[in-house]
């Protein structure tokens, strides 16, 4: 069977808040395990008293049946300007697997981009690590089917800041701006210069 990971941010030598990553992992474990008795995080996950606070880490959680494993290691944060669009309608990212073999293989595809925007049955959908959000000018949308449903996504979505939408190729040049969520990556006052630019 395979194991699952929830990648969480230390900022400030803190944890964030943890209700997505609880729920998605809730989720994992009842879907690929058929349990329903949760593993809490806050109880699992110990922070180092040798974090530096001036720094920002990635916090590992390696889990199946049980948390097999737990990781810190200090973040930083890999440059994407241009993506390049590939097919990935065999793709299986339900959840959050720790094996990221399939995701090597549609990312390896991306050429002289950074990273790849993967399309399923012609729909836009996530890159290799992350969800995507695009302006329109007056408002934020992000992909209805993402390949994974990330936590920062979740958060948007519930305090309103983005909506969802089937967006399509065709529909990228009504967009101005297109950027990256994930759990390690800032989403206010992060709106400065170029975005991504989507290579065809």
């Amino acid at each position: 069977m395979k194991s699952c990971l929830e990648t969480l941010p230390i900022r400030h030598a803190q944890l964030p808040d943890l209700r997505d990553y609880q729920t998605r992992m809730d989720y994992a474990r009842q879907q690929l395990y058929g349990l329903t008795e949760p593993l809490l995080l806050i109880d699992a996950i110990q922070l180092p008293n040798s974090l530096d606070p001036a720094l920002t880490y990635k916090c590992r959680v390696t889990y199946g049946a049980q948390i097999q494993k737990i990781e810190f290691e200090p973040y930083l944060p890999r440059p994407v300007h241009t993506l390049k669009l590939v097919q990935a309608n065999h793709l299986d990212y339900a959840h959050k697997y720790a094996d990221r073999t399939t995701i090597n293989h549609v990312f390896a595809q991306r050429g002289t981009a950074d990273d790849v925007l993967m399309l399923r049955n012609g729909l836009l959908t996530d890159t290799s690590y992350a969800n995507v959000a695009l302006y329109d000018g007056t408002s934020w949308y992000t992909p209805a089917l993402p390949m994974l449903p990330g936590t920062q996504r979740a958060r948007l979505l519930r305090e309103g800041i983005l909506q969802t939408a089937d967006i399509r190729p065709a529909d990228l040049p009504d967009f101005q701006y297109m950027r990256l969520i994930n759990a390690m990556l800032v989403w206010e006052g992060e709106l400065t210069g170029g975005g991504c630019t989507v290579i065809w």
